[in-house]
């Protein structure tokens, strides 16, 4: 009989420890991914800016000799992240294989020109800057015309602005969240244990050696829970890197390696805490109060 109760207690007590250890990896998880968004928000947002093409149209007259130069002199300027020299006879064909038809069939020449495709860096993507390279790129006698979606342009920045925004109340509010989760694991947890820590009290032990065991178990259960945590940023850090080769997201391993750290130490402070916390409030309470 005696036996079949310890066995009772020892599951419960494994169940117990279970359930704290999947609540801390769970949320610190979520709170990793979203600090794998937060790191890398401005490095997604840059790499849709870079998307955007500014265009440079030039006259018939233009002399090969001038295009070399000019495209030599974009390479190498401040702003240029790369240029692409694009025909008129590559233009129609694009067109025609967009279209499907070959649209001089009907025209009887070739009405397009020859231009120039440029992407710039990120922050230079903007309606100033561009429309101070536009001016700079129009002083050109053969230019015939410079284009680009201002439209948007516009929009992407202030979506940019917003969805920054937006991800750091997101953060607080999410990292709130997983500090009151992972403390009402613990306080459960602890409160399992409310009788034991009373008898330890009543027999002369201090709160200090009856707050320790329990501290360190849970800081044990935190570091837990936090590798847990970690495996699966990991694996998704790997899947996205592998599917979104252009974001680079492993180009800066130190901040991963530092993100990583955090999850790590958020686990362990957060555990502590509210461990502390929780075996004070019953070192506190008087016997009867322990039943409510």
């Amino acid at each position: 009989m005696s036996s079949s109760f310890e066995n009772h207690q020892k599951r419960r007590l494994i169940s117990s420890y279970f359930s704290v250890v999947l609540s801390i990896a769970l949320v610190l998880f979520l709170l990793g991914l979203l600090g794998l968004l937060v790191l890398n928000a401005k490095k997604v947002s840059d790499h849709f800016k870079e998307q955007v093409v500014l265009t440079i149209y030039l006259k018939d007259s233009a002399k090969q000799v001038e295009i070399n130069q000019l495209q030599k002199s974009l390479v190498m300027s401040e702003y240029v992240k790369s240029t692409e020299y694009v025909s008129k006879e590559q233009a129609a064909e694009f067109m025609k294989a967009e279209n499907g038809e070959d649209f001089m069939d009907f025209v009887g020449y070739n009405p397009l020109q020859n231009s120039i495709d440029i992407h710039l860096k990120a922050d230079f993507v903007t309606s100033d800057q561009l429309e101070k390279i536009s001016g700079e790129a129009m002083s050109k006698t053969f230019v015939d015309e410079v284009t680009y979606d201002n439209d948007l342009v516009n929009l992407m920045n202030n979506n940019v602005k917003k969805i920054s925004f937006w991800v750091l109340v997101i953060s607080g509010i999410f990292t709130l969240i997983a500090v009151l989760l992972i403390n009402s694991s613990i306080r459960l947890a602890v409160y399992s244990k409310r009788f034991t820590i009373k008898t330890m009290q009543m027999v002369g032990a201090t709160k200090q050696f009856i707050r320790r065991p329990f501290v360190w178990k849970s800081v044990r259960l935190g570091i837990i829970g936090a590798f847990l945590a970690m495996i699966g940023m990991a694996v998704v850090l790997f899947y996205l890197n592998r599917t979104f080769p252009e974001l680079t997201l492993l180009s800066n391993p130190v901040l991963v390696v530092m993100l990583f750290v955090f999850v790590l130490t958020l686990g362990v402070i957060i555990t502590w805490i509210s461990t502390h916390l929780a075996t004070q409030r019953f070192l506190n309470l008087k016997t009867d109060q322990l039943y409510y």
